[in-house]
């Protein structure tokens, strides 16, 4: 029997009814999926991204796996509003984000964010305008004309831009001969961000070391499933070349390739590198991508038309198609490790994502990491050692500067050994790089009248002069004013005083004593990306004589005409009580003086101390890495410090100290007893005050086999709640003890 006009009505308008529930994740700190009713005409499966009713809003999510049988009623359910036309995040990719969320105890849909950070590139990417050869031939055939034809007489279709390009002709010669009708209109697939990398295009450039290395990763790469193999070799010893061929061997395989890097924006010439191998540029994944090219990198990425990507550390979160190899170049790198939000080390993480989806993983590092050595001695990393330079290149020879026997002239900072040294490089037409760990002009400036420091509103921390802007600035928060005049306690002209040296006080230093010198100075508050890359390609030509850096210029770069290594002050890092204090300067100042003598010519560093006993400055100017590294594994061992044992570090901030330091003294009363695992403080974290908040910090101390995510969770569920302003940050394994 036919339905009334009112129940055609209703099947017309009436949105679809619901069979089914799925778990979908969504971008949000929720402690797991919410639930969402499937339409029945819609497709769904575990690993779809899918768009959801949050709220009053539409927010992106996946289908997650199911955690068991639930009552729901459909009725009561939302609907999933739409499902995108992209592939689903795979098993392994949700097995690495629900390992990564319990692991760092971070929301699970925080860690889901970060693998899709680009929404706009669900969707598949619109067709493309393009141009086709026709049947149809031009009234008048030009050379010019003849070449455009040839080219597309295939019947491969072409951009306009593109066929122009090739054929060597200006593009009005093209839409001449399509208003000729001698091509027609199609519609094209967008091109690929970057062409695709050819494992044979260049013939490797390897020496006997080499080429035993690069065999060792081969045979890794061909035999299959997880292992890691730890790279260590000097500063030039050729680590690059050596893992490019595992690069190769995947490709051949038919796998993606992921290559983190820790200064992915300041690598122009590791990609350059890399396209001399491999005939293409691999896609690039950082902050500094546009929109845009982030959506394109991320689709292509999905979909398994890139094959490589080298990225930063949010690169290890994208959700690849077939990924067969993970390279980890300066593992030991601070930068891998996230700071915010979710509290991740993209180094360590590398090894787990590798170890879940069954394939290989390369460290790569000159200055490896504590943790890595224990781990290759120990045999659970395939260590595969380069101990000399590539080619006729040495290490340079390094001295240390006693400043207690020959120290600076008064006001100045470089000992009279370094300027002279400075003085011969530089009339040898050679170059000198000058290291100093500090931003800025000074960091800090006092009145000499009354003693007054000038400190951040915000932040317990001093404001930074930086003299070429003319401004005091906190690298806390960001917080900048201009520089005074005056003195605003005791109002006092003329008599505000810079106290200690930053890079910009040591270039103001180099002119005085050397006023014919091109001068560079590189420091990332200075110029944007851009900039910095055209500095460093300048350097690299001999356009400068003497470069004065701070980290940025430890960062595996190759200088050919650098043969003088100085570094203002070796000490620096040994001022605080981080217990990674010597290892972090050992692998700094090792890596500042390795850009000396890269390629043959004789070098030297010289080192600036008042501890030339301390046992981080023997062991550099020694050569003895492994002594070193013995030493320090002993200490840690003693100590029960990573990696014979475990931190994790609860930091609790506040609008108000008061609070912040209740709700910290509530976590401690709230603690569990465990064996093996003791809770410190709280105590004033070593910056109490950021941004305005007061920062209380407790730290987590077990054994290597403690079950620290266990207590860190009782410690929470026992302990007060978070009200008000108050916020409690996890950090599991932290670098940083500020």
């Amino acid at each position: 029997m036919a339905k009334d006009s009112s129940d055609l009505f209703g099947a017309l308008f009436d949105p679809p009814s619901p069979t089914r529930t799925v778990p979908v994740l969504v971008p949000m700190p929720a402690p797991g999926p919410y639930s969402y009713a499937v339409p029945e005409d819609m497709v769904v499966e575990t690993g779809s991204v899918v768009q959801v009713p949050l709220g009053p809003r539409q927010v992106f999510g996946v289908v997650w796996d199911d955690a068991g049988e639930k009552s729901v009623d459909l009725k009561k359910l939302r609907p999933i509003t739409k499902s995108f036309e992209c592939p689903p995040l795979k098993t392994e990719m949700r097995r690495f984000i629900d390992w990564v969320a319990a692991y760092t105890l971070s929301p699970p849909g925080l860690v889901a964010r970060m693998a899709l950070r680009a929404p706009a590139a669900f969707d598949p990417e619109p067709m493309i305008e393009g141009l086709r050869l026709t049947e149809g031939r031009p009234e008048r055939l030009t050379p010019a004309r003849e070449r455009v034809m040839e080219l597309a007489a295939e019947g491969h279709g072409w951009t306009k831009s593109g066929l122009a390009h090739a054929a060597g002709v200006s593009t009005s010669v093209v839409d001449g001969l399509v208003k000729q009708g001698v091509f027609e209109t199609v519609f094209l697939p967008a091109p690929p961000v970057v062409a695709e990398p050819d494992p044979d295009y260049a013939e490797p450039r390897l020496e006997g070391p080499q080429r035993q290395a690069a065999s060792e990763i081969l045979e890794d790469v061909r035999k299959g499933g997880f292992h890691v193999s730890l790279i260590d070799g000097v500063t030039g010893s050729g680590k690059t070349e050596v893992y490019f061929e595992a690069v190769a061997e995947t490709l051949r395989q038919g796998k993606q390739v992921l290559i983190l890097l820790p200064e992915i924006a300041l690598t122009a010439a590791f990609l350059d590198r890399f396209h001399d191998r491999f005939g293409a540029r691999p896609a690039e994944w950082h902050s500094d991508l546009s929109p845009r090219m982030r959506e394109k990198v991320w689709r292509q990425a999905v979909t398994g038309e890139v094959k490589v990507v080298a990225g930063a550390r949010s690169a290890l979160f994208l959700p690849f198609d077939n990924l067969g190899l993970i390279i980890v170049d300066e593992e030991h790198d601070p930068a891998y490790k996230q700071e915010d939000r979710v509290y991740y080390n993209a180094r360590d993480m590398a090894v787990v994502r590798a170890r879940i989806a069954n394939f290989p993983v390369v460290l790569v590092s000159a200055t490896p990491s504590v943790e890595s050595q224990v781990n290759g001695s120990s045999g659970r990393y395939n260590t595969i050692h380069l101990h000399t330079r590539f080619g006729d290149a040495a290490m340079p020879d390094l001295h240390l500067v006693d400043m207690r026997r020959h120290p600076p002239e008064r006001g100045g900072f470089l000992s009279p050994v370094l300027l002279r040294g400075i003085g011969k490089t530089i009339e040898k037409g050679e170059q000198a790089l000058l290291f100093l760990n500090r931003r800025g002009y000074a960091p800090l400036t006092l009145c000499r009248v009354c003693g007054h420091r000038f400190q951040c509103p915000q932040c317990s921390s001093w404001l930074v002069e930086h003299r070429f802007r003319n401004q005091l600035q906190c690298h806390q928060c960001g917080h900048s004013e201009p520089t005074p005049d005056h003195c605003p306690e005791c109002g006092t002209f003329d008599h505000l005083v810079a106290c200690g040296p930053g890079v910009e006080r040591i270039a103001e230093e180099v002119e005085r004593h050397f006023p014919e010198a091109r001068t560079i100075v590189l420091s990332s508050d200075l110029m944007g990306v851009k900039r910095l890359r055209l500095e460093l390609e300048a350097i690299v030509k001999g356009e400068a004589d003497i470069v004065i850096g701070t980290q940025l210029v430890a960062k595996g770069h190759n200088f050919p005409l650098m043969t003088l290594v100085g570094i203002v002050d070796a000490d620096l890092g040994l001022a605080n009580g981080d217990p990674r204090a010597a290892e972090r300067t050992f692998q700094l100042l090792s890596q500042v003086t390795g850009r000396a003598g890269r390629t043959g010519l004789k070098s030297h560093g010289l080192l600036q101390t008042y501890q030339p006993q301390h046992p981080v400055m023997q062991a550099i100017v020694s050569g003895d890495a492994s002594a070193f590294y013995e030493r320090e594994i002993v200490e840690r061992e003693k100590a029960v410090l990573p990696p014979f044992g475990r931190l994790a570090s609860v930091i609790v901030s506040a609008d108000t100290r008061a609070e912040a330091e209740t709700h910290a003294r509530g976590l401690r009363a709230a603690a569990p007893q465990v064996t093996g695992i003791m809770l410190l403080g709280p105590a004033e974290a070593p910056l109490a005050l950021i941004r305005g908040r007061h920062r209380f910090r407790l730290l987590v101390h077990g054994r290597r086999n403690s079950d620290m995510q266990s207590f860190l969770r009782t410690l929470l569920a026992n302990g007060p709640k978070e009200r008000g302003s108050v916020h409690v940050q996890l950090d599991i394994d932290p670098q940083s003890f500020l």
